[in-house]
């Protein structure tokens, strides 16, 4: 299975949180595809962030929503009609999830419930992708469990931000049985990855983003765990997993269940190794130094198992860590030196594309395909 430009072009497509970073990505993907998208996301979560850098929100319809009000997303939902939601609205940080644990649980498990209450009562959406995380699986609590997850391991967490995530799985499992499981019903699956990495990322508590602002600053990083392993990839490799997963279900309820998107089991490395890396691609010297402050429990080992992606769907990581680390180098010293980002950004889809399936035509400017039918470039407040 590839990516289809044309089963994407002029495809009604929502997407919750597009003003994150993977959220970003996406969306402007999908404009690149000549998709009708939407948007539920109440701001810009960074500042600087990409989906400003890129004008990520001159092509598409924004709604300025929070997930958390049921009845702004069924409204939404009911207005833009969409044939097609990928949900990844969510409080991401671990950190953050300490404290403020009522609102990550608010936003992770009830948002997610929010949309697909408004998917139910709206009666025109065929596929929903809700995007949880490889951290909704049960590491034991210690983190020290060895193997990778599959897609049939429990779910669980002893932090809010984990628990979280394994809840709305939970949540989205008992949607699919108690609404969603009809021949004519919608389809629904949900997507599990981490670690994601690209260019574009200003988000607190996060590697790649703390070195950039390091880097910039002149500054030393601080790192927390420089022994833990992560399954680190392209923000690309889970996207496209996640654009395919939504053709599947198209296509068949047989798509209908959990997924794991994760990289090579060659990708995942200690954060002392990344570290490094990406000092050594960067044009300007880059220390760092242990960070031994108070902080939380963290699991030492995460790996994910995605044969299943690799034989039913199709789906592997065109970008090996090497790659992804160099690209963004490159989109970061393309931001300092004041190029045009959403070209920039555009162009490296359009790589990614290449890379991903050689002999296939590369994505289209929605420019290529005609007038966009969809409302463009508007915020509804």
């Amino acid at each position: 299975m590839r990516i289809d430009p044309d089963f994407w072009a002029h495809r009604r497509v929502l997407v919750t949180g597009h003003t994150g970073f993977k959220g970003a990505w996406l969306s402007l993907w999908l404009q690149a595809m000549g998709a009708h998208v939407s948007g539920i996301a109440p701001r810009s979560p960074t500042s600087p962030s990409l989906f400003e850098q890129a004008r990520v929100g001159a092509e598409m319809t924004e709604l300025a929503l929070d997930v958390r009000d049921a009845e702004g997303v069924r409204l939404a939902l009911a207005r833009q009609r969409p044939e097609i939601v990928l949900h990844m609205a969510a409080q991401p940080m671990v950190r953050r999830s300490y404290l403020e644990p009522v609102l990550t649980y608010e936003v992770n498990v009830m948002g997610t419930v929010n949309v697909l209450e408004a998917v139910r009562h709206c009666g025109d959406v065929r596929a929903v992708v809700v995007v949880t995380s490889d951290k909704c699986y049960d590491n034991g609590g210690d983190g020290d469990q060895g193997g990778s997850f599959t897609e049939s391991d429990a779910m669980g967490g002893s932090d809010p931000y984990s628990s979280s995530k394994g809840c709305a799985e939970l949540v989205t499992a008992a949607y699919r049985a108690s609404y969603f499981s009809g021949v004519d019903a919608t389809r629904l699956a949900s997507a599990r990855a981490g670690n994601v990495i690209g260019g574009g990322d200003w988000g607190q508590d996060r590697l790649i983003p703390d070195m950039i602002r390091a880097a910039e600053s002149g500054q030393p990083i601080r790192v927390r765990n420089p022994d833990a392993v992560r399954p680190w990839q392209h923000v690309l490799n889970p996207l496209s997993g996640y654009l395919r997963l939504a053709q599947a279900l198209w296509d068949s309820h047989d798509a209908s269940e959990g997924w794991n998107f994760g990289p090579d089991p060659d990708d995942a490395k200690p954060v002392r190794w990344v570290v490094g890396e990406l000092a050594r691609r960067w044009p300007t010297p880059l220390r760092w130094q242990l960070d031994d402050s108070n902080n939380p429990p963290e699991a030492s080992y995460l790996m994910l198992d995605s044969s299943k992606a690799h034989t039913r769907l199709g789906w592997r990581p065109a970008w090996d860590l090497a790659k992804a680390l160099e690209r963004i180098v490159e989109w970061h010293q393309a931001y300092l030196q004041g190029r045009d980002m959403r070209a920039f950004t555009l162009a490296q889809i359009d790589q990614f594309q290449r890379c991903a399936f050689p002999q296939e035509r590369a994505v289209s400017s929605p420019g290529e395909r005609g007038p966009a039918k969809s409302l463009r470039g508007r915020r509804l407040e």
